[in-house]
């Protein structure tokens, strides 16, 4: 452990030692131990902890087996729901409701280790506290019919629009200064309205052999890896969708709001875990999703884009403006992903299947196509994150108002506190 990192649990420490105790404290830290000892369970189910490191080392040492892991969370869910709202404070209140949602999807986590299976819905459900409304594949046909308009031609209109987009690849060398530049400015936009830590910092690596695309792995003292996939070539569009969603204002400004607001701040010991499959991530992934659009409203994304990522990564800039209406009609066909993993995992298609639905409703090539049904076979329900998530988090911050300032002020507020899908205003 660095010297900073040692400097930050003794803040905790200090922090919780010198408020007024809560009544939720036991049970919050008894929730870290028992999510830590799953992580022992069931490898990535922990994302990041940047507690104690004694408890991560005790829980290595002698984690519960799943059995008694799910005995012990029911048992706490009940200790918490115990607990008079009355005699907590405002803000308590919110913490025993977010700690409840939380214990919520331990329990449902471990039935899954334990073997139970649940039907997609209800998983999703009780995962990540929100129930999917799935639409029909016919639901999409309309806006296959307006891509087929935009790139007629010959063949499958996959084909065709896999080989269209694979005009904007970014040749290898420019992969890493392409990247940084996108990072930089999603920085600086979300910097220019939230306030981040002194010494916040990432790291950014590329590696191979993954389902995802890109990932953000954070490490606690306002650090974190970034880590880009290179298994598949990267297009000029993935430099902003990463920068925002991995970094600003995505998952690695959520997490160091997190760690400074909550767990520092507030002594506040449940936010230093990360539970992958909870409402925590349906909140970190929507808003990372929808910070997108936050940061570069509008024809603004495609000016900087045109302006300058096609300069370094060598391409035609003019070419950025109709790239850009082709990419917003197939984010209208990201709702397909959670129904084509539904009939999946539910039984109701077979791999091959699943997979000539995806091309067909995702418009990718196979080798994408199995990367995206290897995700959802990794992750399964995890999926609702994305595209549901961002749906609720842009529908909350158009309810704050036309004004830009008053939607990343909604934005800082999503980020920073625990909230629920259930307080995302729709």
């Amino acid at each position: 452990m660095t010297r900073t990192l040692l400097l930050v649990v003794a803040l905790f420490l200090t922090v919780a030692a010198k408020r007024a105790p809560s009544p939720l404290d036991a049970i919050a830290t008894d929730y870290v131990h028992l999510t830590l000892e799953a992580g022992e369970r069931e490898e990535g189910y922990v994302d990041a902890y940047y507690g104690p490191k004694a408890w991560a080392a005790e829980a290595k040492a002698k984690p519960r087996d799943i059995a008694t892991l799910r005995k012990d969370a029911r048992a706490l869910a009940q200790r918490l729901k115990s607990v008079s709202a009355k005699s907590l404070t405002a803000d308590d209140r919110q913490r025993q409701r977010y700690l409840a949602a939380q214990l919520k999807a331990a329990e449902t986590k471990l039935a899954m280790m334990a073997g139970v299976k649940l039907p997609f819905a209800d998983e999703a459900e009780g995962l990540f506290a929100v129930r999917p409304t799935l639409q029909p594949l016919s639901a999409y046909d309309p806006v296959l019919a307006k891509v087929a308009a935009m790139v007629p031609g010959e063949g499958p209109l996959w084909q065709r629009v896999d080989a269209w987009q694979n005009r904007f690849i970014i040749p290898t060398d420019k992969l890493e200064p392409v990247m940084r530049a996108a990072i930089a400015e999603c920085r600086a936009r979300s910097a220019a309205h939230i306030a981040m830590p002194q010494q916040e910092r990432f790291e950014l690596e590329f590696v191979t052999g993954k389902s995802w695309s890109g990932y953000n792995w954070f490490k606690g003292d306002a650090h974190s890896l970034i880590q880009v996939n290179t298994d598949l070539p990267v297009r000029i569009d993935r430099a902003v969708d990463l920068g925002c969603h991995e970094g600003y204002p995505g998952h690695h400004l959520l997490n160091m709001l997190f760690e400074r607001n909550l767990a520092l701040a507030k002594g506040w010991v449940e936010f230093t875990v990360y539970p992958l499959f909870s409402p925590q991530s349906f909140i970190a992934e929507g808003s990372a999703n929808a910070g997108i659009d936050l940061a570069f409203p509008g024809p603004q994304r495609t000016a900087f884009e045109a302006t300058t990522l096609y300069p370094i990564a060598g391409l035609d800039p003019a070419q950025a403006a109709a790239y850009g209406r082709l990419l917003d009609l197939l984010h209208q066909l990201s709702g397909a992903r959670m129904t084509i993993a539904a009939m999946y995992l539910d039984g109701k298609v077979d791999r091959a299947a699943a997979l000539d639905l995806i091309q067909t409703y995702q418009l990718i090539s196979r080798k994408r196509a199995e990367q995206s049904l290897s995700f959802t076979e990794n992750y399964r329900s995890y999926v609702i994150n994305y595209g549901l998530g961002q749906d609720m988090v842009t529908a909350d911050l158009a309810r704050a108002g036309r004004d830009q300032q008053a939607r990343w002020r909604r934005m800082e507020a999503i980020i920073s506190q625990p909230i629920l899908p259930a307080d995302l205003r729709r």
